[in-house]
């Protein structure tokens, strides 16, 4: 069997025939040979077992430092010390730390605070990302390449912490809600993700709402939106993991409190150790009961931050891969 042959898994043999009275010998025609290609090939049991395994560590990875903060936060007192910290194995379980920080006080403030930073900023930032998007996907439109050119460089150099905190001090945002949305509120990278998405709709659909009359913005909420749910939905997410997680600009801009968001308090409470002002350990309305480990309270509002992500995701992860993939190759 020769190279070509090994190669496509065709095997050519050269068997001579009964002689005929008139003719040579004849070769038979090519036999396909009843090996499969390397890469045709099913997977073999050990590869198989091998798969499991790394999925299964993989998922373990996961799971389990998640499984333990949030047994932990549901342990007692007792139980928490007899494990010597964090729990693995359950014991009594009570959910006081959840009581205390949702009873009132800085904890309760600050969920309250990225709920409604997430929200604001979330619908401020896809919104503007949007209309931005679209105006650069328009090759006609006023100093398109100027623009998509000054985007482009704000990806790759940024003036620095000391100027922002100058522009948004002179600007009166110091110890305001604004100040954790406007300075992050526009990413490029997504704009250009969004762009790239609408430069690949097809023309002819556009071109055929102008001649019926339809405006820019006709067009973009009647017939391109509808068209980009998924990369919408991918930008949006982006941007709300964004403003959930942000914490830098509170500890820059806010100087009371009050107004912390929840990474904030994660941040100082969990993190660093500091007591809070105004944080109740003790449930409200529950007399003489003790209050919970102080463990337990930080795996409660670790558990806190991790849960209304948790929750969105699911919805937004169906069009995930989608938008991503439709988003960098489309236009």
């Amino acid at each position: 069997m020769t190279s070509d042959s090994a190669s496509t898994g065709i095997s050519r043999e050269t068997v001579p025939l009964a002689q005929e009275p008139d003719g040579p010998t004849r070769t038979l025609r090519p036999r396909r040979s009843s090996r499969r290609p390397v890469w045709d090939e099913g997977p073999g049991p050990l590869e198989s077992i091998g798969r499991v395994l790394v999925l299964t560590g993989i998922v373990a990875a996961v799971l389990l430092p998640l499984y333990t903060v949030v047994l932990t936060s549901l342990s007692t007192d007792a139980t928490i010390n007899r494990a010597g910290g964090m729990v693995l194995i359950p014991g009594e379980l009570t959910l006081s730390a959840y009581s205390s920080i949702l009873s009132g006080g800085v904890v309760t403030r600050s969920i309250l605070v990225s709920i409604g930073v997430t929200t604001v900023g979330t619908i401020l930032s896809t919104t503007v990302s949007v209309l931005a998007a679209y105006g650069l996907s328009r090759t006609t439109s006023l100093l398109h390449r100027p623009i998509l050119f000054l985007f482009i460089i704000t990806m790759f150099f940024s003036a620095g912490m000391i100027p922002t905190y100058l522009v948004v001090s002179n600007l009166g945002l110091i110890d305001s809600y604004l100040a954790l949305i406007l300075p992050g509120a526009v990413s490029a990278f997504n704009i250009l993700i969004l762009r790239a998405f609408f430069m690949g709709i097809d023309q002819g659909i556009l071109e055929a709402a102008r001649i019926d009359g339809a405006g820019e913005f006709r067009i973009l909420t009647g017939i391109v939106l509808p068209m980009s749910t998924a990369v919408i939905a991918v930008v949006a997410l982006f941007y709300g993991v964004g403003y959930w997680n942000a914490f830098f600009n509170a500890m820059l801009y806010l100087q009371d409190s009050a107004k912390w968001p929840l990474q904030m308090v994660l941040r100082s409470y969990v993190l660093e150790g500091v007591e809070l002002p105004g944080s109740e350990l003790t449930p409200a309305g529950v007399a003489g009961s003790q209050p919970p480990a102080s463990l337990a309270v930080k795996m409660a509002i670790v558990v806190m931050a991790l849960v209304p992500i948790l929750l969105v995701y699911p919805f937004v992860q169906r069009h995930f891969t989608k938008g991503v993939i439709f988003g960098a190759i489309k236009g």
